[in-house]
């Protein structure tokens, strides 16, 4: 992200116990920087108003055990006593300093809403539904992949919108939703808000999240691209030519490294001018950037490591799907409108697979009406 970290070396390759593993030197923390809601005057410190714990806890641990100092950020301050032992994150033993910002903002350029921390619930009938787009048709489509009772974690970009497709469709609740800053259940927030959840089931400390994403514990993961390869291996961390827009891979790796079943989800190329016309896809004007490109700029996610493990990967775009097999990525479906030869094969900077002729994705995904999602019976509206 800056010319100092790309000159630090922060990970090495070594081999243990037959295997080759990535390894992070510890780094020693001597000061942390947490916020809560709520601390007494003797620095315990509540959450009330978050819309995650997070991982206040662990960093003052951490700082606290390096002889550093933890410095806490509250909206308010309250009498030493008065908050519930039951409702304390961080007790004060492991603050050193409480600053008081009455105007802290809940989350990133939001101000208090109260359903995002679970003390009201909203109505779905809030929750605004995209209109219909281009971008809207993939989310559909990426919906059709979900199966009842699932437990799915959703990233960032446009699978984000899925939760809201489901509530379109009358079919919130049918899956629980399950986001890696602590978020279990109820209807995941955009833009600034990504990363909240309102209506939440359960809120846990994020770095408990991470342990159930990385232990495979959970059922799908929809996530985006930037990149593909011929093996089916995925770029979302960086781009030279827009670095303006990548920041690192975040928890990505963590989640996809043991994801039962994975969806990405993105544009074919990048740049193209596409419009919706009747139920079909119409390619107005071709990107000029690919995105199934014949080597990555950084590899976020191993496809033949992927397909070594047996796991389920799909990508999802606006003309196709395709799905990752030990032999490459095969075209499975094409949208209405879509020439196979010209608008797919021609634009992939390598070949792609094409084992049976490919279904027609269903007309109604392109059209503003709902198109009949039901997650209890097989097929999930593809027809």
């Amino acid at each position: 992200m800056n010319a100092r970290a790309a000159a630090t070396p922060v990970v090495h390759k070594v081999d243990f116990a037959g295997d080759r593993w990535l390894f992070f030197p510890a780094i020693v923390p001597e000061v942390a920087i947490i916020r809560a809601t709520t601390a007494d005057e003797r620095g315990n410190l509540s959450y009330e108003h978050e819309g995650g714990y997070l991982g206040p806890l662990d960093q003052a641990l951490a700082v606290r055990n390096n002889g550093g100092v933890v410095i806490a950020q509250v909206k308010r301050l309250a009498k030493a006593g008065s908050l519930r032992p039951q409702s304390v994150v961080v007790p004060g033993v492991l603050v050193d300093a409480i600053v008081v910002a009455p105007d802290q903002m809940q989350t990133t350029q939001t101000a208090y809403e109260p359903a995002i921390s679970g003390e009201v619930f909203r109505p779905l009938s809030s929750f605004e539904i995209p209109a219909l787009s281009v971008s809207k048709v993939i989310a559909r489509r990426v919906a059709q992949e979900l199966r009842y009772g699932e437990a799915v974690n959703i990233g960032f970009g446009i699978s984000a919108n899925v939760p809201r497709i489901l509530i379109e469709e009358g079919c919130h609740g049918a899956v629980t939703w399950a986001i890696e800053q602590g978020a279990v259940g109820g209807v995941p927030l955009l833009d600034f808000q990504f990363g909240c959840a309102a209506n939440a089931e359960a809120m846990v400390p994020s770095p408990y999240q991470f342990t159930y994403f990385q232990g495979g514990g959970f059922d799908a993961s929809l996530v985006s691209f930037l990149q593909i390869d011929r093996n089916g291996s995925v770029n979302v961390s960086k781009l030279r030519a827009r670095p303006h827009v990548t920041a690192g891979a975040g928890g990505f790796v963590d989640i996809t490294a043991r994801a039962k079943r994975i969806v990405f989800s993105g544009f074919f190329t990048a740049g193209a001018q596409l419009a919706l016309v009747d139920g079909a896809l119409k390619i107005e004007r071709e990107g000029k950037v690919r995105k199934l490109v014949n080597a990555l700029e950084h590899v976020s996610f191993s496809g033949p490591r992927a397909v070594a493990d047996g796991r389920d990967i799909s990508y999802v775009t606006e003309r196709c799907v395709l799905r990752l097999t030990p032999q490459g990525l095969a075209v499975t479906e094409i949208a209405p409108g879509v020439d196979l030869d010209r608008d797919v094969l021609a634009q992939a900077e390598f070949p792609l697979l094409v084992p049976a002729p490919p279904r027609i994705m269903a007309a109604v995904l392109f059209r503003n009406e709902p198109f009949g999602l039901d997650l209890r019976v097989p097929g999930n509206g593809r027809k």
